[in-house]
């Protein structure tokens, strides 16, 4: 990759969970429950994807957990008195 033309390079696939409670967070760090269960089948579809390359290649998963920042209501500079 020092000349930058690898062909070989895989984009990474993006899987949305989509809203989850905490305790289905924590059974995924532990490698139960039903979030683990759907990244297990999205890699398995990326394996199926590569066809006969996936054997020599490792998958790994990178699970990225946030939580977005509640929007701050204008109050119009009526901070004492908020109604």
């Amino acid at each position: 990759m020092a000349n930058g033309t690898d062909q070989n390079v895989q984009l990474p696939v993006v899987i949305d969970l989509g809203r989850t409670r905490k305790r289905n967070i924590r059974k995924l760090k532990r490698g139960r429950g039903k979030l683990y269960e759907e990244t297990n089948d999205v890699i398995e579809e990326v394996r199926e994807g590569l066809g006969p390359e996936a054997a020599s290649k490792e998958i790994l998963p990178v699970i990225v957990v946030y939580r977005q920042k509640r929007k701050k209501k204008n109050r119009n500079g009526l901070f004492p008195f908020l109604f």
